[in-house]
């Protein structure tokens, strides 16, 4: 199957593609912060499921550290699971693309701290782990927003990060749509490989400045970085619908081109 040609609006933000049916999940992503280090391309091709490739920008592969509120969730379009449709979720992600083309993400690891959200997730081969996660955010829109993550064992890993979101920039550089405007997930399971759609409007997306940053969520998925994050940016949220999950081919049509620029 090619890639849909997705038209622009005026920022560059790519147009949502439309579901294919009924959506299988609604919710709602709030106070997420994004932190982007770039990687080697050959780092992150050892993670991608068969048939599935890095998506690169400016010659690089990038992990982020995503950390968000969701809230609301629930199945197919209908209202929010009272209690365990609300948590915190930080993951560590991969950007990639499949043999059809399309752009994803591949997520390393999803931390949360709901226990019964954690046993669904893994059983559908998602690698979700229980953890203990707080938020910390400001009243005010000027404030600092963060996320905290203790993994449960004496040396597991953990996190702690925060910023400063600078609400008079916003982020519509193509570096940033690149790394935030995507619309679904590659990931394997029991051997194939499947790829789970998803669609939203365009985020509010505003530059931050980094604030405290120890984390070991990134080294525990089997990446190295060193220094500060290239890209940070923060979204006060988003709403989102998923599709059903549909198998990849490997014969699929059109070779996976590399992206020398924005989405």
């Amino acid at each position: 199957m090619a890639e849909t040609v997705n038209t622009a609006d005026e920022t560059g933000w790519p147009s949502p593609p439309p579901l294919s049916g009924f959506p299988i999940m609604d919710q709602r992503w709030e106070d997420a912060v994004f932190l982007h280090w770039r990687i080697p391309e050959s780092a992150a091709g050892l993670h991608m499921p068969a048939g599935v490739r890095p998506d690169t920008f400016d010659g690089s592969a990038w992990v982020g550290l995503i950390g968000f509120r969701m809230r609301q969730a629930g199945l197919g379009s209908g209202p929010g699971i009272p209690y365990f449709g609300s948590f915190n979720e930080v993951n560590v992600r991969l950007y990639s693309r499949g043999p059809d083309g399309v752009r994803g993400v591949v997520f390393r690891s999803l931390d949360a701290d709901r226990l019964a959200v954690v046993i669904a997730a893994r059983a559908a081969g998602v690698p979700y782990v229980w953890s203990r996660i707080g938020y910390r955010g400001a009243g005010t829109d000027q404030g600092a927003r963060g996320y905290t993550v203790r993994r449960f064992g004496q040396d597991a890993a953990h996190s702690t990060f925060d910023v400063k979101p600078l609400r008079s920039e916003v982020a519509d550089d193509p570096l940033s749509i690149h790394l935030t405007a995507r619309f679904g997930m590659h990931s394997a399971f029991r051997g194939k490989s499947f790829y789970v759609p998803n669609t939203h409007r365009p985020w509010p997306l505003y530059r931050a400045k980094a604030g405290l940053i120890s984390d070991s969520l990134v080294s525990a998925a089997g990446l190295g970085v060193s220094g500060p994050p290239e890209s940070v940016l923060y979204s006060p949220g988003v709403h989102t619908q998923f599709g059903r999950p549909r198998l990849l081919s490997a014969a699929a049509a059109g070779p996976v081109q590399r992206t020398t620029s924005g989405s």
